[in-house]
């Protein structure tokens, strides 16, 4: 039932609209920063997070894993990590912002929420998690008041014209 309001609901398409522009907001304003101090580096994050990693009251670390992804993946690609953090920021907040592929940019985001999640920054990451889910769930609802309105048709008009022309090679 609830997930009927938030996937049809035209008060629910102006709720979660407030939402995506609060979100988009948020990731705009973080990427925008990275992006115009003129040298974003994760480095020292990289090495604080693999040097301190998030542990269990016993002590253990808690997601050994992604600190070895951190440690042998991420931290000697650092420099497209460089390019990836801030552009991805400020690209999801664009398409958030303008309702543009808002589930797409909602499933980045909160790729990027739970990465940061995972290195033990707590910070807002459970309220754009939770805030995120809820848009992200609310699919084309959450973008109808915005670009998706029409991006989203278009794209399946596409999509479909080009089923139908890779049938149509197959059959030649």
């Amino acid at each position: 039932m609830f997930n009927k309001f938030l996937r049809e609901n035209k008060i629910a398409a102006a709720i979660l609209t407030v939402l995506r522009l609060y979100l988009g907001y948020s990731w705009l304003t973080a990427g925008y920063g990275k992006l115009s101090c003129g040298g974003f580096d994760a480095a020292g994050f990289l090495k604080g997070v693999i040097a301190n990693p998030v542990k269990g009251p016993d002590g253990a670390v808690v997601f050994g894993w992604y600190v070895d992804f951190l440690k042998h993946f991420a931290l000697p690609n650092v420099d497209v990590f460089n390019v990836i953090v801030p552009w991805g920021e400020t690209l999801i907040g664009l398409g958030l912002i303008l309702g543009c592929l808002t589930t797409t940019a909602m499933f980045f985001g909160l790729v990027m929420n739970f990465s940061f999640f995972l290195a033990g920054t707590v910070s807002h990451n459970p309220r754009d998690i939770f805030l995120g889910f809820i848009i992200l769930t609310a699919g084309y609802n959450a973008g109808r008041i915005g670009l998706d309105r029409w991006v989203v048709p278009f794209l399946a008009k596409m999509s479909k014209k080009g089923t139908g022309n890779d049938k149509a090679k197959a059959q030649a």
